[in-house]
């Protein structure tokens, strides 16, 4: 549908919707959510043989969100299939953030047939991977050019200005779609969800892995992009986090009441409150030397031409 512009001076722009997709022009991107069912037999015998791995309980195969620039012809998309081919498909080593719990190496060895109804008898061997489903997938380009460059940390436009993003401006598109999922046998939750929304001068993405293992850790890594549709520049900043799951149950409103722990924007909330002496230092916390635990900003300047 045309949405004309009002006395708020939104810019032309174009809001498509499916049952199972949602996309906005505007200043001469086009931004595409697709958010389906879980993949099917055939789709995930596909997907599994490619990324090598025991898919996550819930895989969202179809599942995407695309950023599209017509003018140079550059895309950079989020699905499962970039995620899941991020996560350590072999035996893990120093860096990988390896998690132990009681039984989780077996586990992970004899992972059950997801068609099963029988939990002992049709248990089968895997190959070793990180049964966390840990991945630090910042998203994907259609082309090798222009490349992400290290942003001037003295250079306050070369980051995400918060400032604007907590502006009341009118929210003109806002899409939220989820690339896996799965409970780590009854352990807690690994997660990867994106979200994305456009405001009149601009965009933000937010693509989020979320872990929690119970009694033992919570995990997070982001990837947010921002652009502000008056400039060439995209901004993009990944960060990781990580502390022990104890950490964050004592920051529960009512000890007595654990269901924030599963909320996983609550914790975010928490993690992002707390001081990255204790977030990202693999010397203390959770102590597993994940590589993740780091903060980068990137820029990358869009070209004109196809």
């Amino acid at each position: 549908m045309d949405v004309p512009s009002t006395s708020t001076a939104l810019p032309p722009h174009n809001v498509d919707e499916s049952a199972t997709s949602k996309s906005i022009s505007i200043h001469g991107w086009k931004i595409t959510t697709v958010s389906t069912s879980i993949s099917n037999a055939a789709e995930l015998d596909s997907l599994q043989a490619e990324v090598d791995l025991t898919l996550p309980e819930m895989t969202f195969g179809n599942n995407s969100v695309t950023l599209a620039h017509a003018a140079s012809g550059w895309t950079y998309a989020f699905d499962a299939r970039g995620a899941l081919g991020e996560v350590c498909n072999k035996e893990l080593s120093p860096g990988d953030g390896g998690v132990k719990v009681g039984y989780a190496e077996d586990w992970a060895k004899t992972r059950t047939d997801p068609d099963s109804t029988s939990p002992v008898s049709a248990m089968i061997v895997a190959k070793p991977y990180d049964w966390t489903y840990t991945t630090m997938y910042a998203g994907h380009a259609s082309k090798s050019k222009p490349k992400w460059q290290a942003a001037d940390p003295e250079d306050p436009s070369q980051s995400i200005p918060m400032s604007t993003l907590t502006r009341p401006d009118p929210i003109l598109y806002y899409a939220a779609t989820q690339l896996f999922e799965d409970e780590l046998h009854d352990n807690g939750t690994s997660t990867y969800m994106v979200r994305v929304r456009v405001m009149p001068t601009c965009f933000f993405l937010l693509a989020r892995f979320s872990l929690r293992v119970d009694n033992v850790l919570f995990r997070q890594h982001d990837t947010r992009i921002f652009h502000e549709f008056s400039s060439d520049l995209l901004i993009r900043e990944t960060a990781g986090w990580e502390v022990p799951y104890a950490t964050i149950r004592a920051r529960l409103p009512n000890p007595d009441d654990r269901a924030p722990l599963t909320d996983t924007q609550w914790v975010a909330g928490i993690l992002n409150e707390m001081p990255t002496r204790v977030t990202q230092n693999n010397r203390s916390g959770a102590s597993t030397g994940w590589r993740g635990l780091m903060r980068r900003i990137e820029i990358m300047r869009l070209d004109h031409d196809k």
